[in-house]
């Protein structure tokens, strides 16, 4: 792969290749896709389902974006389930580009698992990948992609396996992240009693019949709105004590 005249050769050079929003494939330096909105681009490899595969593939619907996102192992589905529960995360795209670069002897590629948009506008390539399943060649390609996002201004982060009571409790909620699940008049009357932080039933049976207010609780939960106690310690349950985030932050 040659390296154009004037390139920096401090860390290693990379190519990007992507799929644009015209559906038409583009290979470029990665300096020139800084500004790429990749949180839009559609996956650069298909996500394949075959029998007696050790992962499993799939899709899932994320609030974040509004439309599906794919994962290649329940380990990815679990990541990017707590990235759509993140409120700082504005936009995720599953194997969004490949990154292209010569390790001295042959031309290597590397897809990364996902990038994501934050609120800030600060980009984040993940690679979902536990300790003990990582071998030379993915070391190496975790390493090109952290030195290549330092010279884009992306971090990057390489995750394992999350923690148990955060994601159950995540997973939990994820089941009423869809928008059908808030209804307003709930909604502003949960706000209203969980100004003053309680139990997390008696405050639903205090906005009104709990078969219809709990979805909305869960929903306000899921999107933040609404806190839960040690989240990360312990599972949701009647007693947990619930209170707006705004009040929370005071």
């Amino acid at each position: 792969m040659a390296v154009p005249a004037g390139v920096d050769l401090a860390g290693p050079y990379v190519e990007l290749s992507y799929v644009d929003a015209v559906r038409e494939r583009q290979r470029r330096p990665i300096l020139d896709c800084v500004t790429a909105r990749f949180e839009d681009v559609a996956p650069v490899r298909p996500f394949r389902w075959s029998r007696g595969e050790r992962h499993f593939a799939g899709w899932y619907w994320a609030a974040t974006n509004g439309q599906h996102v794919g994962f290649e192992s329940w380990l990815e589905r679990d990541r990017l389930l707590l990235m759509d529960f993140d409120p700082k995360v504005v936009g995720i795209a599953s194997q969004p580009f490949w990154l292209h670069w010569h390790d001295g002897e042959r031309e290597r590629r590397h897809a990364p698992d996902y990038f994501v948009r934050r609120g800030d506008g600060s980009a984040v390539v993940i690679d979902v990948r536990v300790d003990e399943r990582i071998e030379p060649k993915d070391a190496e390609a975790f390493e090109v992609t952290r030195l290549a996002c330092t010279q884009t201004g992306w971090r990057f982060e390489r995750l394992g396996t999350p923690d148990e009571v955060l994601l159950a409790n995540a997973r939990w909620l994820s089941r009423y992240r869809h928008p059908r699940c808030l209804n307003g008049l709930a909604a502003a009357r949960l706000r209203e009693v969980f100004a003053t932080p309680g139990p997390l039933m008696a405050g639903a049976d205090a906005a009104g019949d709990r078969l219809a207010t709990l979805p909305v609780l869960f929903h306000l939960l899921w999107r933040q709105e609404l806190t839960a106690e040690d989240m990360a310690a312990q599972l949701l349950g009647p007693r947990t004590i619930v209170s707006l985030a705004d009040a929370r932050a005071r």
